[in-house]
């Protein structure tokens, strides 16, 4: 039951002969405190129940060590890890690129891909890139996003308003919250 080896990935706690301290605060397996004994009688009391002595809080005068079978912990620990990996959701931005001069049912297909981003969660960025003679007239480009926001408002809010990044006039969309 006596663990010797090393994981990585969990914080790395002093176990067993690692601690070097004179005395320390002892808990016992079923979590009732032992008071400050000698660490030799703290291992000697690890030993009789088959478990390890581990140093969970070095910093602390004396130093808190309790027993436990510290494969058992690591083990639990990586478990609370990858269940909270597994509960985390990554937002991506999707981009969908337009131009001034869009015709309807093309607005109208780009919309729909922007509610599908929509719905699974994504953010969505929505450009319109101007040239040449266009940039005279970027009043054409806000009322393309006016009629592209209200195809998407059913999946989705302005989290951005329209604004000028070099020659693309970009607004941002998120999901709506429910």
């Amino acid at each position: 039951m006596f663990y010797t080896g090393r994981c990585s990935n969990i914080k790395e706690l002093q176990i067993n002969e690692e601690i070097r301290e004179g005395e320390v605060r002892l808990i016992d397996s079923d979590g009732a405190q032992l008071g400050i004994v000698p660490v030799r009688k703290a291992l000697e009391i690890a030993y009789e129940k088959k478990l390890d002595l581990v140093n969970v809080a070095p910093n602390a005068k004396p130093p808190v060590c309790r027993i436990m079978d510290y494969g058992k912990y690591k083990y639990e620990l990586a478990k609370k890890e990858k269940e909270a990996r597994k509960n985390q959701k990554v937002i991506n931005v999707k981009e969908i690129r337009l131009t001034p001069s869009i015709e309807t049912h093309d607005l109208h297909v780009k919309a729909k891909r922007a509610m599908e981003f929509l719905q699974s969660g994504d953010k969505v960025k929505v450009s319109i890139r101007f040239r040449g003679r266009e940039l005279g007239h970027t009043d054409i480009g806000k009322e393309v996003l006016d009629k592209f926001t209200n195809l998407v408002s059913e999946s989705g809010s302005v989290e951005k308003e329209p604004k000028f990044e070099g020659k693309s006039m970009v607004m941002y969309f998120g999901p709506k919250s429910e």
